[in-house]
């Protein structure tokens, strides 16, 4: 008997997997709130238009006990283009840095990819951070959102090649 060939995730994705204001996660506007946004990026270098973007993280207290809170789904836009409108998670007391969870799906994957975006004002606890202190500088870089003036991050996502996005296997 022969396997079956695996199909990968198609240009499909925001068929019934996105809803308007998916990407808020607090409404915009809210005391705290910040823009990530970013393009995702193909092994080529090249914007992905048909992506999926999920994120998931503790609420401005460091908890996780609210389970409306902290998701949010963003699909990419023709220009690779994303954005979800969020706020900082707190820490969680168990020595992590502030983060937040990322899932990527995108056309040419067998599964969704997962990484986490850091926060550049938080130096000491990304240093201290296990998964960042873990690698090396240059790979740890590709994990921290950069500034992009008052309440905006800007996290870019390679897929594969010069600069790729540093990915979890979970």
């Amino acid at each position: 008997m022969s396997e079956t060939p695996s199909q990968t995730v198609g240009p499909f994705l925001s068929i019934g997997l996105t809803w308007p204001d998916g990407h808020l996660v607090v409404p915009a506007g809210s005391p705290g709130a910040v823009r990530i946004s970013g393009t995702l990026y193909d092994g080529a270098g090249e914007p992905v238009p048909d992506g999926l973007i999920e994120t998931w993280q503790a609420d401005a207290e460091g908890r996780f006990d609210d389970p409306l809170f902290g998701f949010g789904r963003a699909s990419t836009r023709p220009d690779g283009s994303w954005e979800v409108v969020t706020v900082k998670p707190g820490a969680t007391g168990d020595g992590q840095a502030p983060h937040v969870d990322v899932s990527v799906f995108a056309r040419g994957l067998l599964d969704r990819v997962v990484t986490r975006i850091y926060f550049p004002d938080e130096a000491a606890a990304n240093a201290a951070d296990p998964v960042l202190s873990a690698l090396p500088p240059d790979r740890a870089a590709t994990l921290v959102a950069t500034d992009a003036g008052p309440g905006e991050l800007r996290f870019d996502i390679r897929l594969r090649g010069e600069g790729e996005t540093v990915f979890f296997v979970i």
